[in-house]
Parts: C-alpha cells; sequence; structure tokens
C-alpha cells in the first residue's frame, strides 16, 4: 500500500486527504487552521498529523495568501482580452484587472495598481493583428516590468516579443495562441504555462513559508487542482457536471459541459471562443471576507428584501471583520445558512447568464445548464452543515426560476463533504485510476 498525502492550504483551512493509490481508497482525513502568520507549513504539518498516519509522499495546491492574481492584456475586448479573462480564469487564478487596446501611462498605471502576481499578455488570432501586441510588448519592455508575463497572442510575432521582454529583464514564457482563430478558444498551453509560473514566482514570491520546502510541495493553485478533479469526474461518468464551492472570501463555480448540435452551430457566435469545462470566480462573494458583498449582491439581483439586507448587514460585516468567526449557536448559523444560499444563487446567476455586452445588453459566455446531471457542492459552510441545510443551500440556487438562466432539468445533488475534488485534481496527473475510484467512492 502506498499512502499519498493530498493537501490543500486554503485562504482559512488546510485539509489533508490520505489516499491509497493502488485502490483509491480515502483512508483518513485530517485539517488545521492555515497558519499564514507564522508559516504555512506549521499548519500543513498539523493537518497531515492529524490524520494519524504517516504518508509516503505529499501533494500540495495552494490558495493561501489570496492565491493566484492575474491580469489579462489583449487587443479588443470581447475577443482577445475576453479569451485570455476565460482561460485565467480556468488556470485557477483570480482575474484581478483586463485591459484592452494599446496600453498608455494611465492604463500601465491601472495595470500596476492591480498587484498581479501574472500577466497574460494576449492580441490578434494567428496572422492577424499584431500592432496591439507588439505595442503593449514594447510597452511592458520599456517600463522595466518585473512581473512574470505568458504571452498567448499571434504567433507570427511570439518569438520577436519573447526575444524582446526577456531581453528587458521581464520573466517571460511564450506558449501558443489561446485564440488561434475567431471562435477557436485552446486554453491549454496558457493554462500550463500560468501554473508553471505560479509555482516558479507567485509561490515563493508571497513568503508564505520561510524556507524552500513549502514551494517545492505544491504543484498548483487549488482552483486549478480542482477543475482538474471535476473535468476527470467528468470523463468517466460521461455527464454535465456542475460545481459550487463557497468559501470565506469567494464562491467559484465549475462546469464541465457536453455540448449538443445546436450549441456547437451557436458557437459561431462567441467570437471568444468557449470552454466546455469552465470556471468563474465571484470575489465578492464570500461567507466571512466577502459577506458584506453577499448581501449587496443578493440586493441588487433583488432576491432580498430591503428589510432583509438591513437586517443581515450587520452580521456581514461582523463575519468580515473577524474571518475566524465560527457560528456557534442557531441563530448564526442560520445567518450563515442564508448567507450561502443568496452567495450560490447569485454565484450561480452570473455564472450560467454570462457577462453583458454592454451594460443592459446581450450576453457573452453563459453556459447551459439543462443539461447538468450532478450538482456537486463544495466548502465549510456545506461540509459541516447538516445534509438538510447543505440541500436546503444547494436547493436555493438550482430552484432560481427568477434568475434568468435556464435550471438544470433533472440534477442530483451531492456535497464533497471529505473535500476530495482538489485531492482528484491533484492525483490525476500520475494517477488517474486512483483519483477516478477515489471520485466514485466519494461522490458517487
Amino acid at each position: 500500500m502506498s499512502l499519498l498525502c493530498c493537501v490543500d492550504v486554503g485562504s482559512t483551512f488546510t485539509k489533508a486527504a490520505l489516499v491509497d493509490t493502488g485502490s483509491g481508497e480515502l483512508v483518513a482525513t485530517g485539517s488545521h487552521r492555515t497558519t499564514v502568520g507564522t508559516d504555512v507549513l506549521h499548519g500543513l504539518d498539523a493537518a497531515v498529523a492529524a490524520t494519524g498516519r504517516a504518508p509516503d509522499g505529499l501533494l500540495v495546491c495552494s490558495s493561501a495568501g489570496g492565491g493566484l492574481r492575474l491580469a489579462v492584456v489583449g487587443y479588443e475586448r470581447l475577443v482577445t482580452a475576453q479569451a485570455g479573462h476565460r482561460v485565467g480564469l480556468s488556470a485557477g487564478s483570480r482575474v484581478v484587472h483586463v485591459a484592452a487596446g494599446r496600453l498608455d501611462r494611465a492604463g500601465l498605471a491601472e495595470l500596476r495598481a492591480a498587484r498581479p502576481d501574472v500577466v497574460l499578455l494576449v492580441g490578434g488570432t494567428d496572422g492577424g493583428d499584431a500592432e496591439t501586441i507588439t505595442h503593449n510588448a514594447t510597452r511592458l519592455a520599456s517600463a522595466r516590468w518585473r512581473v512574470p508575463t505568458v504571452l498567448a497572442g499571434n504567433a507570427d510575432c511570439r518569438e520577436q516579443l519573447a526575444a524582446l521582454l526577456s531581453g528587458a529583464g521581464v520573466p517571460v514564457v511564450a506558449v501558443d495562441n489561446v485564440l488561434p482563430a475567431i471562435g477557436v478558444l485552446d486554453p491549454g498551453p496558457a493554462r500550463a504555462a500560468i501554473r508553471q509560473v505560479f509555482l516558479q514566482h507567485v509561490i515563493g514570491g508571497k513568503r508564505l513559508s520561510r524556507g524552500p520546502r513549502f514551494a517545492s510541495l505544491v504543484r498548483a493553485a487549488t482552483p486549478d487542482a480542482v477543475l482538474s478533479g471535476v473535468e476527470l469526474l467528468a470523463s468517466r461518468t460521461a455527464e454535465d457536471l456542475l460545481v459550487v464551492d463557497v468559501g470565506g472570501a469567494t464562491t467559484d463555480v465549475y462546469s464541465v459541459l457536453t455540448p449538443d448540435a445546436e450549441q456547437l452551430a451557436g458557437v459561431r457566435d462567441e467570437v471568444a471562443g468557449v470552454l466546455w469545462a469552465a470556471r468563474t470566480v465571484e470575489g465578492d462573494l464570500g461567507m466571512r471576507w466577502s459577506a458584506p458583498g453577499v448581501v449587496a449582491a443578493a440586493a441588487l439581483e433583488k432576491i432580498i428584501s430591503p428589510d432583509e439586507a438591513q437586517a443581515l448587514e450587520q452580521a456581514a460585516a461582523a463575519r468580515a471583520e473577524h474571518p475566524g468567526y465560527v457560528a456557534d449557536d442557531g441563530t448564526e448559523r442560520a445567518v450563515d445558512q442564508r448567507l450561502a444560499e443568496l452567495a450560490v444563487t447569485v454565484a450561480l446567476r452570473r455564472h450560467a447568464r454570462g457577462e453583458a455586452v454592454v451594460a443592459g445588453g446581450p450576453r457573452r459566455g453563459g453556459r447551459d445548464l439543462r443539461a447538468v446531471r450532478t450538482a456537486i457542492g463544495s466548502g465549510g459552510v456545506l461540509r459541516h452543515s447538516p445534509p438538510q441545510v447543505a440541500q436546503a443551500v444547494l436547493g436555493a440556487g438550482l430552484g432560481d426560476t427568477a434568475g434568468g438562466w435556464a435550471l438544470p432539468r433533472a440534477a442530483r445533488t451531492v456535497v464533497d463533504v471529505s473535500y476530495i475534488l482538489a485531492a482528484a485534481g491533484l492525483l490525476s496527473v500520475e494517477h488517474p485510476d486512483a483519483a477516478a475510484a477515489l471520485l466514485a467512492a466519494e461522490l458517487g
């Protein structure tokens, strides 16, 4: 028996899952509060110890210290910049800034102010416009830019611009175009490069640990690992899947869809391309740091009345001020449940409806979730709640008939109570059969 411990170092808690790589059996789990204030290895080692067994090896993903902050610089907001945005989300990053067109002095200042960990520089289809991406690369090179940059634009000028950036001291990785042709989205090379940059530059740069050990253990950003787990589960079940992960700072929604003929025909209208495995991040929706955003967003969506919003505002503000707070009585647990219901509902609306092209106008990038057969809930508020509460939280979003999106027709709901999606994603690279067996056993 070979035991690997898959560890997610989260923003609040570090979770460990001990897995037999031969059978895929979940042998034990453990957790500990993430020790960002001292050294994240303290919490990591404590979570591993809490499993009660000594593992033969460790696989780690991390979203501690705010995770991976990505900025996208593209050619046209509704085409290459939008394509880069979608690819960035699929790579496990939080997109903190999107710039379109030629960077000027003000645009460069806005880019710096966003404090990205990585820049995804895109622009032009292969053989298409090269002027904008060349201008933007030149601007970054002359600005003494030192933030790691992934160059994933027009192939015709890739080598030239990579040499320009590298010669100016910009850490750069050049890969295939994220949008090689209109309507054709190729996320794989850029996603892999963003992961590489995250591991080489970002983990150590966040000063989460004093020595090199932590950086040597981390294999991926947590959302990237989760999406890998979701993709594996979808491939083994041959079903459309939906995952909602309610965290302290963000609510992430993942979906893996199998397009039918009607959907494929509609792709030609999506000039920025379509990702059939996609993720959206709602940075204003969370159970602690972003709790006030949940109330504000729910009020804007007219899900709650002004009276309920006013009643929730004080509780949400208290949670944001004390993110380590644990609800310890029935009244406070009911508040947590309501905040979770609202976060799930708003996050699903945004994921399924897509982004507005212009205010009040048509939307792009929406997700048709009608064929979803399994909806999975994750996050501490669901894992640590009684089953009926967790089902009520998920049901609030899945039964949202006023949301302006097509609901799943016949989805079963399940909660990732052992938090194994990230573990399965970590295992999937070298132990795909064990990862699949783990998913089947724990999520049916």
